[in-house]
C-alpha cells in the first residue's frame, strides 16, 4: 500500500496534567464541525457542552454559584443547598455538592424526565417534586419556602450574577479562542436562565462586534417575542407566570417566566435576531444530528441546531456558524424524543437474525 493511501492512525498524547477534582474538568468544550448535514456553502460548528463532566452547560454555572458563595461567605461549610431546576442545573449542582461535601435539595416540576431526577438522586441529592400545574414558578416558590424554613442556601440560578459571569469568563473566551475576532459570523443559542446569552453576549458585543447573535425560543412559548414585560418581586424573582407561556417539549428552555439573568440580554440588545422553533423540529434535528453526524444531543440542542440550519441556508458563502448544544440526549430517554425507538427487534432486525442459522433469540 502506498504512503498516500495509508489510513491515518489516530493517536492521543494525554492532557499533560492531572486534575485535583472533577470540578477542574469543567469547560474547554470542543467546537465540532458539521460535515454531512451542513449546506456546502457555509462552515457549521457546534459547541458540544455534553463534554462537561456532568454532561451539560449547566455544570459551568453550578460550580460558579457554589464557589462565588464560598468566597462571599454566604455559603457555610456543611450548609444545605437548595435550588429549583428542570434538571441540568440540578445535576450540575449535585456533582458540585458531592465533590465539595454540601447536602443538596432540588425542587422540580413532576413533568420533567424521570432520568433527570434519578441522576440527581444517584449523585446524592434529594428531589422534591412539585405539581406540573404550578409550572416553573411553583418549583421556584417551593425552593424559596424550603430555604426560608430551614436556613438553607438558595442557589438562585435565575437571578445570581454568578450565572452570566461564568459564561463571560469561560464560554465566551473559549469561543474567541476557537474563532478569533472577526472570523465567526453567527452564534446561535437558546435560553433557559439566560446566563449563556447574557455572559457570552457581553464579550462578543465588545470583542467580536460583527458576529451576529441569534437567539431562539419555543414557538408556542414565545415570551420574548410577545413583548409582555415580566412581573417581578423586589428581589427580581418572578411575581407570576408570564402570560405568553404555554407548556412546550423543549426541556431546559424557557420556563414560565423571563429570568432576571436573561433581562440583561434584553436590555443590552445582546441578540440581533429572535427566531422561534417548534419542539417537533427540535426533536427531528436532534435525531438527524445523531444519525447524520454521530453527535448525541437533547431536544434543546436539536432546537438550536434547527435554527442554525435556517441561518445557514440563507447565509453568505463562506459564513461560519457556531451553534450551542447544551446537553446530551441521554437526559431524554423517557421523553417524546425517543418515541418510536423500539426496545425489541424490528421485523427487519428479525429478518437479519434469521438470515444466518445461529444465535437466534427464541421468540424471533
Amino acid at each position: 500500500m502506498s504512503e498516500t493511501t495509508t489510513p491515518r492512525q489516530r493517536t492521543t498524547s494525554g492532557q499533560g496534567r492531572t486534575f485535583d477534582s472533577v470540578l477542574d474538568t469543567i469547560g474547554d468544550t470542543p467546537c465540532i464541525r458539521i460535515n454531512r448535514l451542513a449546506p456546502d456553502h457555509v462552515e457549521m460548528y457546534v459547541k458540544a457542552e455534553f463534554f462537561n463532566p456532568a454532561a451539560s452547560v449547566k455544570d459551568r454555572l453550578a460550580v460558579n454559584i457554589i464557589e462565588s458563595a464560598e468566597r462571599a461567605g454566604t455559603l457555610q461549610p456543611g450548609q444545605t443547598v437548595v435550588e429549583a431546576t428542570s434538571g441540568n442545573t440540578g445535576i450540575g449542582l449535585a456533582m458540585v455538592c458531592a465533590a465539595k461535601g454540601y447536602p443538596l435539595v432540588v425542587t422540580m416540576a413532576e413533568s420533567f424526565s424521570i432520568e433527570r431526577r434519578k441522576l440527581m438522586r444517584f449523585l446524592g441529592a434529594r428531589v422534591v417534586l412539585t405539581p406540573k400545574a404550578e409550572k416553573g414558578v411553583g418549583m421556584y416558590r417551593k425552593a424559596e419556602e424550603l430555604a426560608n424554613a430551614n436556613g438553607w442556601f438558595l442557589a438562585s440560578q435565575f437571578e445570581t450574577e454568578a450565572n452570566a459571569t461564568i459564561h463571560e469568563f469561560t464560554t465566551a473566551r473559549e469561543i474567541l479562542a476557537d474563532f478569533p475576532a472577526g472570523s465567526l459570523n453567527y452564534w446561535v443559542t437558546g435560553y433557559g436562565t439566560g446566563g449563556t446569552v447574557s455572559g457570552v453576549g457581553r464579550v462578543l458585543r465588545k470583542e467580536s462586534p460583527d458576529t451576529r447573535i441569534i437567539l431562539t425560543e419555543p414557538a408556542n412559548a414565545a415570551l420574548l417575542a410577545s413583548g409582555h414585560v415580566q412581573a417581578r418581586t423586589d428581589s427580581g424573582s418572578p411575581a407570576k407566570s408570564h402570560p405568553a407561556f404555554e407548556p412546550h417539549p423543549i426541556q431546559g428552555w424557557t420556563p414560565d417566566f423571563i429570568p432576571l439573568v436573561l433581562q440583561e440580554a434584553i436590555d443590552g440588545n445582546y441578540y440581533d435576531e429572535l427566531i422561534p422553533v417548534s419542539g417537533a423540529d427540535g426533536m427531528a434535528w436532534s435525531k438527524q444530528l445523531a444519525q447524520g453526524e454521530g453527535i448525541f444531543t437533547g431536544v434543546s440542542g436539536g432546537s438550536t441546531f434547527a435554527v442554525a440550519m435556517q441561518i445557514a441556508e440563507k447565509a453568505d458563502p463562506g459564513a461560519r456558524i457556531l451553534c450551542m448544544l447544551p446537553d446530551t440526549g441521554e437526559r431524554y430517554l423517557s421523553s417524546p424524543l425517543f418515541d418510536g425507538i423500539a426496545e425489541v427487534m424490528s421485523d427487519d432486525e428479525v429478518a437479519l437474525s434469521r438470515s444466518t442459522p445461529g444465535y437466534q433469540m427464541a421468540d424471533s
